[in-house]
């Protein structure tokens, strides 16, 4: 017996060292699929964190210009590598999805202060005390990133802003006061029980440019179910011919895991509308 586990251990010593002579590291680098950078913002008076990812083929081609899309909750452990993932692969020439495109990720600070505008209930500002700050978030995105991202990178007029949950609000609020800052609005999941549902009440301003909106949420409860179908009932009553208006209830989908599938969804119809 003795004479049977030496040979074992012998032969897995040997097979060992065998695979360590094949196998030899040569060197080793960071994988990145972007860069993050710091910008000073004067009218929020702080610094925040944008990642960006760009085509692959952005440094190989300086001629050629790109859309972008801003994403809300852009963090690097939020949503900016899994939306970057998706961009990639639906601008692939052998998926040809969407075109290629700059990812925007804006990183939070404190997103329930930028993404809700002053609540009159009194539970959302005991939950939320540092709430009631998106109209100056907005200004900073018109007068500032913006113009930032189209002095620093190649960028085409086609944007894109993609929001979930207190995002999903966010991007309501600038689709109802904003509309002319996006062409393209994708909002998913979003929190319009926020001030006891009352941007359900407000008229959307008029915009005159071509517009595609999508609005997606899955099993989430009754009130964020019902009141995302209400926006899209909103917006449909209203439409203009300049208006392509898409509204899906992802039923397998919670709050959640939704965004990634509602995301991709909206990409293959918005853009498809684009080449057609």
């Amino acid at each position: 017996m003795k004479q049977i586990i030496l040979s074992l251990i012998l032969l897995l010593t040997v097979k060992v060292s065998y695979g360590q002579d094949l196998l030899e590291k040569i060197s080793e680098t960071d994988f990145t699929i972007g860069e993050t950078i710091k910008i000073k913002s004067q009218l929020l008076n702080e610094t925040r964190d944008l990642n960006i990812y760009l085509p692959m083929n952005y440094s190989q081609d300086s001629l050629k210009n790109y859309p972008v899309i801003y994403l809300l909750d852009g963090s690097k452990n939020e949503d900016f590598i899994h939306i970057s993932g998706i961009v990639q692969f639906g601008s692939f020439s052998w998926i040809n999805m969407i075109p290629e495109s700059i990812v925007v990720g804006i990183a939070n600070v404190d997103r329930k202060r930028d993404f809700t505008y002053p609540s009159q209930s009194e539970l959302d500002q005991k939950e939320f005390p540092t709430s009631g700050k998106s109209e100056k978030f907005i200004s900073f995105i018109e007068k500032e990133l913006q113009p930032f991202i189209d002095s620093e990178y190649r960028t085409t007029e086609m944007k894109t802003i993609i929001g979930q949950s207190l995002g999903g609000l966010l991007a309501t609020e600038i689709l109802f006061k904003e509309p002319e800052l996006f062409d393209n609005y994708i909002i998913v999941s979003p929190s319009l029980w926020w001030d006891d549902e009352k941007l359900l009440d407000e008229n959307p301003k008029t915009y005159h440019s071509k517009k595609s909106i999508y609005i997606a949420g899955g099993k989430e409860g009754e009130v964020m179910e019902r009141t995302a179908k209400e926006l899209y009932d909103k917006l449909n009553k209203s439409k203009e011919q300049n208006t392509d208006l898409i509204y899906k209830f992802l039923e397998d989908k919670t709050h959640g895991d939704a965004l990634h599938i509602a995301v991709y969804n909206a990409f293959e119809n918005i853009f498809k509308q684009k080449k057609e």
